[in-house]
């Protein structure tokens, strides 16, 4: 069963839907209807699924501090139809965008709650607000969201996204000089861990010059980790005893993209003789 990849904003997941007989591409709008109403929500991917399986979890992870609810498990419902023109201009605009965020700031202040605000957005049929914060640790906004559902009459949604997620949805400039990977191209934030600046062997450079706009560890040391595995592979791990024309010494540090170890040589007398850099490919021939 071929199905479509849906997302209602930048931070929030993907849902999947039954493409019907609709022909769509990447980008295209579309009007769905979900268990909290109709979404407006964007083509991002397609897939496949087995039929005999058609069920999807979709989890309703209103924020990462509330306690774990149960998934509800639903059939992959179908697309409604694209959506036009006229039914983009429904969507409410700047203005009442920044209206909703300045009163619930005020209302965060309020109740003192360590929580950064990022964004807002309203369901199609405007009968749900959904606001995106980040936060560290457990927050109790209960009386939050009642203040908020009080206010703007409406049901109220609060989604807690990562740091990595804020830059994703408003953007900058890498070091590189470039837009960031992840407002460009980068479909899905993966798992940047500090074995890869390890392996990379740019740990030295400090935490400031590995690190992106988000301040964690840059997506860039991604793309060529597995390059660099493989080479290291190659090499013999630090402390290894060899014999290099005839001289015996300890390897003592590498040169992945180079390819070549500096190995400390011994002399009879137990004397240091210096580090010397070894190419191995030469060594080899």
């Amino acid at each position: 069963m071929r199905v479509v990849q849906i997302k209602f904003a930048p931070w929030d997941k993907e849902y999947s839907f039954s493409p019907g007989k609709l022909t769509l591409v990447e980008g295209d709008c579309v009007i769905v209807k979900t268990d909290l109403g109709k979404e407006i929500g964007q083509v991002v991917g397609f897939g496949e699924i087995d039929e005999t399986k058609a069920q999807e979890v979709e989890v309703t992870k209103d924020d990462k501090n509330q306690e774990a609810k149960e998934e509800d498990k639903r059939e992959i419902k179908p697309i409604i139809r694209k959506a036009t023109f006229l039914d983009l201009k429904k969507l409410l605009g700047p203005k009442e965008k920044k209206e909703a965020l300045d009163y619930c700031k005020k209302m965060i202040d309020k109740h003192a709650l360590t929580m950064k605000l990022v964004d807002v957005i309203f369901s199609f049929d405007n009968s749900k607000m959904t606001f995106a914060f980040i936060a560290d640790g457990r927050i109790d906004f209960r009386e939050l969201v009642k203040d908020l559902a009080r206010h703007f009459n409406r049901t109220i949604r609060l989604y807690q996204i990562g740091i990595r997620d804020e830059a994703k949805l408003k953007g900058d400039c890498g070091p590189c000089g470039q837009s960031l990977c992840c407002r460009s191209f980068l479909k899905g934030l993966t798992s940047i861990t500090s074995e890869m600046a390890e392996c990379q062997q740019v740990v030295h450079r400090g935490s400031e010059r590995i690190s992106g706009m988000c301040g964690r560890l840059m997506c860039c040391l991604s793309y060529e980790n597995k390059g660099y595995q493989e080479l290291s592979e190659k090499m013999p791990p630090i402390g290894t005893k060899v014999n290099v024309d005839g001289r015996k010494g300890e390897v003592v540090n590498q040169h992945i993209l180079k390819q070549s170890v500096g190995v400390k040589f011994i002399d009879k007398n137990g004397e240091n003789e210096g580090i010397v850099e070894v190419d191995l490919n030469r060594k080899k021939k």
